[in-house]
């Protein structure tokens, strides 16, 4: 038996992108197979840090990422560009997961592991139409918020739960079908066919964060909901972006009560 702590601080650590993909699907293969578990026994974790990435993309500010429309092909291999960005991200974002918060049951470490696979096979296909458009992860400028939240959170297992999962990630819920809206009206069916396996298997992941948030906050004997909004003010200031996407994150375990609430926060504009 291989302590899968271990297995998730060497599929972080990769920068080789191709690497971070194998050592994934490995990990993930092993935990299905019984022979990978989370050993009580294993070292604490590091204080958090840099994940492994490649030298490119450059991270820069996010105001300073340029935005392109939908209407050129530059701004369609921009979009897909940022969108593999935001799933090599979610990779590391799932493995740190698994490797930060320990005594945590099996379920949560499963939970986890199958999200950093399926990303890791989301930032495949993105890969490939990158490449099917001339170009390659790394071409682009991008920005380091998520791994930054990451960071912030990495004391606290609730904060982590609800802010990653159910505030970042949960955006690609609410700004999806439009951009396949958009890529619709281009004819990019390639692209769209792409974004659609991945909003389908995103709703899965923030209806883990949902779940495991929950448990943190029944653990803690807290409300979840009234946790959820004191995290967004501690954390983030409250500044949530809007509209919502209500029936996917439903579906991903929000409640309307919560969305009600959230949505009389958010910046719509």
């Amino acid at each position: 038996m291989i302590d899968l702590h271990l297995a998730a601080k060497h599929c972080l650590d990769a920068t080789d992108p191709a690497e971070k993909l194998r050592l994934t699907h490995a990990a993930w293969q092993a935990l299905q197979a019984g022979e990978l578990r989370a050993d009580p026994s294993s070292p604490p974790p590091e204080p958090i840090g840099a994940p492994g990435r490649p030298e490119r993309p450059l991270l820069v500010p996010s105001r300073q990422v340029p935005q392109r429309g939908l209407g050129t092909p530059e701004g369609r291999v921009a979009l897909v560009h940022a969108v593999a960005h935001i799933e090599f991200n979610a990779i590391n974002l799932a493995w740190d997961a698994v490797y930060r918060f320990r005594g945590k049951p099996d379920a949560y470490y499963r939970d986890w592991a199958s999200c950093a696979n399926d990303e890791a096979r989301h930032f495949a296909m993105l890969s490939e139409r990158l490449a099917e458009l001339g170009h390659a992860y790394g071409d682009f400028d991008a920005h380091n918020g998520l791994w930054e939240m990451a960071e912030k959170t990495a004391h606290h297992d609730t904060a982590r739960m609800a802010l990653v999962p159910r505030v970042l990630e949960a955006r690609g819920l609410d700004v999806t079908p439009g951009m396949i809206e958009r890529l619709r009206s281009v004819g990019d069916d390639r692209t769209i066919e792409i974004l659609e396996v991945i909003l389908r298997e995103e709703v899965a992941h923030v209806a883990a964060g949902t779940r495991w948030y929950r448990h943190c906050c029944e653990r803690d004997g807290v409300d979840p909901r009234d946790t959820f909004l004191d995290l967004l003010r501690d954390y983030m200031g409250r500044t949530l972006r809007g509209p919502f996407n209500r029936p996917a994150r439903l579906e991903a375990g929000f409640d309307e009560e919560e969305l009600d609430r959230l949505t009389s926060l958010a910046l719509t504009g």
